[in-house]
């Protein structure tokens, strides 16, 4: 941990796309909150013990002297003579967490091995390593995963956990100080890796762009933590992962350079809060290379256009580090960073504490509809690979749910696993389900996914290594029949006084003794009177809930959004990162549609940008809306609409539309998030969200319209809202 201070105050030249923020020195109130943090950091666990550390440092120091001993002893194999023998070399290289040095007690070490280009990936790497490594008593739970995106071999080594990666470069001798920063490092290699380079390559650069390195890793656990006490801390199923929350952390370190990592985390807020997605966050331009590989590029790249929230890595090839990203998950997110900016709020203003803002997030107290994913093989091995293959696909279950809903039906997929320790080699994962808010109900029609799951199900099925002993089943449960061994100590806890749909909104809590509260409370109040008494209740043994309720809430997370449009141009709320500045660095972008034709750039900024000032007016000026998402956060009142699959291929309400332009794709996006998401669904299909893995099942017209009668029969209809007496049931 560093010493918070107004030392050492930043003065080098600008780092990232703009000018600063602010400049500006930490006030003695920042000192002491980033004390307070600090502390509140060390009493969480987040910091390994020097013991630890040091054998972090042998392990790593061992495993670097195995791949040595292994690239000679295949570079003798191979018949290579003694002299090239005795030159043979491979180097290990650490990156993410513990590269970052933001890793905790018991993480795991990512590192890469980098070999010369005589020693193969299959042969060698996963054949004769994995042969050492399997014989060696220190080695324990050896993984080889080499059909993954990023081939890699998983163990333990001496207890310390270890994913290792392979990159065999076009050397035929590997230097002690071989520098994998250089672009010369990817010269005639394949694309796996490329892939396995850039992890090494990000973290490098992520580290030489932040303005203070210590201020950056303190920020940076605390936003770790934060994700991952709040549900959004996983790439896998749809969220970020750690390379994602450093890239975020490391703009806001850019944005104020000389800020303490109080302030940085209320920034951190703030900022991303009001940002405009699908506008990228880079720490530095676009930048073509020389060896022509391909790079996150909208204007001339499809897949591009559809990413939802663009983070780019700041080394060549730069690409969207967060395209597994979707609708509902990125809802899930903003809502979150609504939440912390509040919190961060009554922090500043000595209302609130740490405590409030790495609050878990009740999961299972927040919806009132889940789909139930059980999953289940006979050994342990099977169970592994099982289980990898069934989470890599649960974000395509989010995807098809929302194509074959048209959006309206939206998911929140649980970051994790739970076991019943009664059911050996069994796992469970959940999702919630909820309307999207805004949308019209059709009174008397309900959600019908039975195919939506089957489609799933097939694509799950069509694992390489699928055994006949692994199974998945699909279910719909309700809040209050969520098995017990999901809740710690498989005891259930009392029904919360209030929704739990609270959870997300701190308004209450922040603000009761603000001189507006009671006004706030009387309007949400009044807002509940007024939508119970639309509502009528009716029991179905076989679709569940019916609801009727004409209640339009389209207003809810009404808020204004901050950040780069391509053009330079100041967004709604004066925020812009002035890319203009930057558009040789990123071909197409600041064009207008015809070629030729000069982009409009009236309302473009130059110069210094003074970006505190529009931020800080938005966020003072902003008004309390009556209706927050703690009322519609398990699903909107009134939901009705019927999705099921027709014969012919199309789902009722979902209608083919024209693809995205380039500029819907890269221009400014609309006020709110809400209207982004929006904007995707109307005018692009969601097979354009994944066109490689959803394109060929968009149309089903080989699945019978009749479903057996042992398959799972959901069918939802939801309310967001409890009864009078409180019955979260």
């Amino acid at each position: 941990m560093g010493s918070p201070g107004s030392s050492n105050l930043a003065t080098a030249a600008r780092i990232g796309l703009s000018e600063p923020i602010s400049t500006g020195g930490p006030s003695e109130f920042d000192v002491i909150k980033t004390r307070e943090l600090e502390k509140f950091l060390v009493d969480a666990g987040l910091y390994e013990s020097h013991e630890e550390a040091i054998k972090r440092e042998e392990v790593l120091g061992r495993l670097d002297q195995i791949v040595k001993t292994w690239v000679k002893n295949i570079s003798r194999a191979k018949g290579y003579n003694e002299s090239m023998v005795h030159e043979a070399n491979a180097k290990i290289f650490t990156f993410g967490s513990y590269r970052l040095g933001v890793h905790g007690p018991g993480a795991d070490i990512d590192t890469l091995c980098v070999g010369p280009k005589h020693a193969t990936r299959n042969e060698d790497f996963f054949g004769e390593l994995y042969k050492m490594l399997s014989e060696m008593p220190e080695v324990q739970e050896l993984h080889p995963v080499p059909d993954a995106h990023v081939p890699v071999m998983k163990f333990k080594f001496n207890g310390i956990s270890i994913d290792l990666l392979y990159a065999n470069v076009s050397l035929w001798v590997i230097p002690e100080d071989l520098d994998v920063s250089q672009e010369s490092i990817l010269q005639n290699v394949d694309d796996q890796t490329v892939r396995s380079l850039n992890g090494c390559r990000v973290t490098d650069q992520i580290l030489r762009l932040v303005p203070n390195i210590q201020n950056f890793r303190t920020t940076l656990r605390c936003m770790r933590l934060w994700a991952k006490r709040r549900g959004v801390y996983s790439n896998v199923t749809g969220f970020l992962g750690g390379i994602n929350w450093a890239l975020l952390v490391a703009r806001i370190c850019q944005l104020y350079p000389n800020a303490l990592p109080s302030m940085l985390v209320s920034r951190f807020f703030r900022v991303y809060n009001l940002w405009r997605w699908p506008n990228p966050v880079m720490l530095c331009p676009i930048q073509e290379g020389s060896l022509g590989l391909s790079f996150w590029d909208p204007r001339r790249n499809y897949k591009d256009r559809s990413h939802l929230m663009p983070i780019i890595t700041p080394a060549y090839p730069c690409m969207n580090s967060s395209y597994n990203v979707s609708t509902s998950t990125l809802r899930v997110m903003m809502e979150e960073f609504q939440r912390g900016n509040e919190i961060c709020e009554a922090i500043e203003a000595n209302k609130s504490t740490w405590d409030a803002l790495f609050e878990p997030f009740a999961f299972f107290e927040a919806y009132k509809n889940y789909l139930q994913i059980d999953i289940a093989a006979e050994t342990d091995d099977d169970l592994m690979n099982w289980k990898g293959w069934v989470e890599s696909r649960i974000r395509l279950l989010t995807l098809k749910i929302e194509r074959d809903t048209n959006g309206v039906l939206q998911c929140h997929p649980h970051p994790g696993e739970f076991s019943d320790k009664s059911k050996p080699f069994h796992h469970s994962y959940f999702m919630g389900l909820r309307r999207k808010q805004g949308s019209n109900p059709q009174e008397g029609e309900q959600f019908d996914i039975r195919m939506t799951v089957e489609d799933f199900k097939r694509d799950v099925y069509a694992y390489s290594f699928w055994k006949p002993t692994m199974w998945i089943h699909v279910c719909h449960v309700k809040r209050k029949d969520i098995p017990n061994f999901v809740f710690p100590g498989g005891v259930r806890p009392p029904p919360p006084p209030r929704s739990a749909a609270d959870s997300r909104s701190v308004q209450k809590s922040l603000r009761s003794n603000s001189p507006q509260a009671d006004a706030v409370m009387s309007r949400k109040k009044r807002k509940l009177d007024e939508v119970n008494r639309g509502v009528s209740l009716t029991e179905s043994s076989s679709t569940g809930v019916c609801i009727s309720d004409a209640t339009s809430l389209d207003e809810t997370l009404g808020r204004k959004q901050i950040g780069p449009d391509f053009n330079g141009t100041a967004t709604d709320g004066g925020f812009s990162e002035n890319i203009s500045s930057h558009v040789p660095e990123i071909p197409g972008f600041g064009k207008s549609k015809h070629d030729g034709e000069p982009s409009s750039s009236s309302g473009a900024l130059s110069g210094s940008l003074t970006l505190e000032k529009a931020v800080t007016e938005h966020s003072s000026t902003q008004t309390i809306n009556p209706q927050g998402p703690s009322e519609v956060l398990d699903g909107l009142v009134g939901l009705q609409v019927k999705s099921e699959i027709q014969q012919d291929g199309e789902a009722d309400g979902i209608k083919p539309s024209a693809p995205f332009t380039s500029e819907q794709a890269v221009g400014v996006v609309g006020a709110g998030i809400e209207a982004t998401c929006s904007n995707i669904q109307q005018n692009g299909d969601l097979e354009e969200l994944e066109p490689l893995e959803l394109s060929a099942t968009t149309t089903i017209v080989s699945t019978p319209a009749t479903v057996p009668a042992q398959k799972p029969l959901i069918r939802f209809s939801f309310t967001s809202l409890p009864k009078a007496t409180g019955n979260s049931a």
